[in-house]
């Protein structure tokens, strides 16, 4: 499981308007972002937001839950609730608190955000963007204050980088898609790398890691945005030497949190608790800004050049005159050899220069310690004993080896105690001296701090600088960490031409875990002429090393590939492939089933019909009223939907009837549809629909062994209906050994039947105009292709399409003279 590292706030309209306001801080690095959405009744586009900004607790007005039970969640029980919103994030995210809030504090000044979102380039846009956006606004207001009271954190004026998201910008993909594609954990073994995220992510800071797992959950929808990250990873991959020198400025990156900095030193405490180590962490955190911002230039340096208009842009982000200041500042505020550090005596010694208190206040410190190396020598010198000094956070202890001491230890120590192989211990003395070096120790930073405030103050004027400079850094890490995966694994750059067609595809994660050359690679094509594709064969298991579940299918492998590759594109990621076309879609939808277990068929078809109504706007009794007043329906002509084995959790007859309407109402939506199926009967329902195209695993007989039954899965999807679609039960019923006479009378059936409904298909008039249909769609799309994406010269593609019009005139004449 995801360790959610934000605190989310969201109120919901009252009445049957599901509009959703939500503000989610990320706690570790003080990055806001809002978003107001119209959702439908199962909330799919809420708990996808909240999925991106996954939770370590959510926020909800005191009113979502009962109230004899509001009072409960801090003692760790689960809360009875009123809103149904409250309880699809219940089951949801089974182990996130839900903690709720008065609702006074859910209201929508603008105060809070306009006092704390910080002033850059984008702070207007923001402010414009939720100044009638009530329900976030009002979650916001509740987040800060419940900051304020509860996590004790007050954020300084102008310092926090507040976002509002439009939902219209990204791809929705619904959290059980998510889920079953594995984009970013892996479905058997949680701590795998064996998903999308752990084939992607190579990168060196944190901040990329968080913005890699945001965008495989929402990627973009904007062509140009994402034709920029393409071209910016191409001249990565095409030019070794750039490849390297961003490689080598990011490795002096490694590890360091620029976002978490910049919220650690805007963030106070509302109510304070320990001076000094609220001072020796505020020392910490300045050099670590120092590191960083010594750093910059080599990446600054490693941009210079770039061929690629983002390469460039993130350049300038990171020349901002402004940086340089902030490096001014640090340096001449803090030590030259001072590093980053976890505080002690490392902390005391990074001093803050031209200050002769805090100097006087150090020479005290460095002389308390002096007195109590001295006091080692005297000591080590009366008794004949090489004791030596060990710091701890109490302060120094004396240490000896066990093997050089012979008897008991002299008279005078105290607090003896064993460890790994020597004796430690303390003195009257030693104590003493450590109180002192502590009231210096304490004094020293105190005197640091109130510098330290002085220069923070100064440094967050510039804040917008360095969180314009971690943006940069971040997304020059997620583009060499793509570049990087790109060059491993041989990808190659996708294109965006309103048509999905790729050529050799291979599944993103099974590549990395079977051995090279092993993973079969498929074709997939879809176009406005044929959106709507069958997916038939015999159930078959792909068994591989690693955490793969070994149910997933040629078919189910086909299906989750177009997914997955579909989510890397719109990443701006190169794909694993011989060539690649794809569509921008809006949302990615599925009813994809893992669960083979017959037992559980009631649930099972449960959630088909449950995925099935999210994806059509399909509704129960429950849901009528709403129908009236809402479309439910997610999918559009720009979704792409993947179904896998729908109705297989009831009978056959039911199953092929709720299939086949469901089919129906997909081709009307002409949204891209991958249907994987059992029922081959759908190949007859369907055929009179001209966008449907019929699709099959490929199988190859051989001869009967021990090991092998006479069939042979070959993971090829091949155009058309399998042959002796009904004979592979026959091969399987003759594997059960039945009787030789059953299984011979059981074909001769078979194909008697077939026999029969191919000759009446032949003799039927529909199915000729059906035919005649599908010719003039394909025909169609191709010429709108060839319109839209030629890339011949205006002169040449006319003359192209009028000898295409005379020899389409020809043929026609010749079939009507038939």
């Amino acid at each position: 499981r995801h360790e959610g590292s934000y605190v989310v706030a969201l109120v919901e309209s009252r009445g049957i308007a599901h509009e959703v306001g939500i503000a989610a801080m990320d706690k570790d690095t003080g990055r806001v972002m809002m978003v107001q959405l119209a959702d439908c009744p199962t909330y799919v586009k809420t708990l996808h937001q909240i999925h991106i900004h996954y939770p370590s607790l959510v926020l909800v007005p005191d009113t979502f839950l009962s109230a004899t039970d509001a009072t409960l969640t801090s003692s760790g029980k689960r809360p009875t609730t009123t809103s149904l919103l409250a309880q699809f994030i219940m089951e949801e995210f089974p182990n996130v608190p839900i903690e709720p809030v008065a609702r006074k504090y859910w209201n929508d000044s603008m105060d809070f955000v306009t006092q704390l979102c910080v002033e850059d380039d984008e702070r207007a846009a923001t402010l414009v963007a939720i100044s009638d956006k009530y329900y976030t606004l009002s979650a916001a207001c509740a987040l800060f204050k419940h900051a304020e009271s509860r996590l004790n954190t007050r954020f300084a004026a102008c310092s926090l980088r507040i976002r509002y998201a439009s939902v219209e910008g990204t791809m929705l993909i619904d959290p059980d898609t998510a889920k079953n594609l594995e984009l970013v954990s892996n479905v058997t073994h949680k701590k795998s790398s064996h998903s999308l995220f752990g084939v992607l992510n190579h990168t060196y800071t944190a901040m990329a890691s968080r913005l890699l797992r945001t965008n495989i959950l929402a990627p973009l929808t904007a062509e140009d945005a994402i034709n920029a990250r393409l071209d910016a990873v191409e001249e990565l991959v095409q030019s070794e030497d750039k490849f390297s020198e961003i490689r080598d400025a990011l490795k002096g990156l490694n590890k360091l949190d620029f976002d978490k900095l910049i919220s650690s030193l805007a963030a106070s405490e509302v109510r304070a608790s320990s001076t000094a180590k609220f001072a020796s962490a505020r020392v910490s955190q300045m050099l670590g800004l120092q590191s960083i911002v010594r750093s910059l230039p080599f990446l600054q340096k490693a941009l210079t050049g770039s061929r690629s208009q983002l390469l460039q842009i993130i350049h300038d982000m990171i020349s901002d005159n402004r940086l340089a200041l902030i490096a001014d500042l640090v340096a001449d505020n803090l030590n030259d050899e001072a590093g980053p550090t976890k505080g002690g005596l490392a902390a005391a010694n990074a001093r803050a220069n031209r200050n002769r208190l805090l100097d006087v206040a150090r020479e005290t410190y460095k002389e308390n310690i002096g007195d109590i190396y001295q006091l080692n020598t005297a000591l080590s010198e009366a008794h004949g004993l090489p004791l030596t000094l060990v710091y701890q956070e109490s302060g120094f202890i004396f240490a000896l080896k066990k093997d050089e001491l012979e008897g008991e230890l002299p008279k005078g120590f105290l607090n003896v105690s064993a460890q790994k192989g020597r004796w430690l211990f303390s003195s009257m003395d030693l104590k003493k001296m450590n109180a002192r070096m502590k009231d210096a120790f304490d004094e020293t930073l105190i005197l640091s701090d109130k510098i330290i405030k002085e220069l923070v103050a100064k440094i967050l004027s510039y804040s917008g600088a360095l969180y314009t400079a971690s943006e940069a850094v971040a997304l020059t890490d997620l583009l060499w960490s793509f570049a990087h995966t790109s060059i491993m694994r041989n990808y190659v750059r996708p294109e965006f031409t309103g048509t999905l067609a790729v050529k050799s595809g291979r599944h993103p994660i099974l590549e990395t875990v079977q051995a090279a050359g092993t993973l079969v690679p498929n074709d997939i094509y879809s176009c406005d002429a044929s959106h709507f594709q069958i997916v038939q064969g015999p159930k078959s298991h792909r068994h591989c090393e690693g955490s793969l579940p070994t149910s997933f299918t040629g078919k189910s492998t086909y299906l989750r590939q177009t997914g997955l590759l579909g989510v890397m594109a719109m990443c701006g990621c190169f794909v694993p492939a011989e060539y690649a076309s794809f569509r921008i879609h809006d949302a990615l939808l599925s009813r994809l089933s893992n669960d083979d277990d017959m037992e559980k068929s009631l649930s099972t078809f449960a959630n088909e019909i449950t995925s099935s109504a999210m994806i059509l706007g399909m509704h129960t009794d429950t849901d009528r009223t709403l129908a009236s007043t809402h479309a439910l329906g997610l999918a559009t002509p720009k979704t792409l939907v993947l179904v896998d084995e729908l109705g297989r959790g009831t009978s056959p007859s039911e199953g092929i009837g709720i299939s086949h309407a469901i089919a129906e109402e997909l081709i009307k939506t002409k949204c891209f549809v991958f249907f994987a199926t059992h029922f081959h009967e759908l190949s007859t329902t369907l055929s009179r629909q001209p966008s449907v195209v019929n699709l099959h695993l490929s199988v190859q007989r051989a001869r009967r062994s021990t090991s092998n039954f006479g069939m042979v899965f070959k993971y090829k999807i091949l155009d058309g209906i399998p042959e002796d679609l009904d004979h592979y039960g026959l091969e399987l019923a003759r594997l059960a050994d039945l009787p030789g006479d059953v299984t011979n009378e059981g074909r001769r059936v078979a194909t008697a039947l077939a026999d029969l409904h191919a000759r009446r298909e032949e003799e039927s008039q529909t199915s000729i105009l059906a035919i005649h249909r599908r010719a003039l769609l394909k025909l169609r799309s191709q010429l709108t292709q060839a319109l839209d994406y030629s890339a011949l010269p205006e002169e040449e593609l006319v003359s192209y399409l009028a000898r295409f019009q005379k020899d389409l005139i020809k043929v026609f004449h010749d079939t009507s003279s038939v």
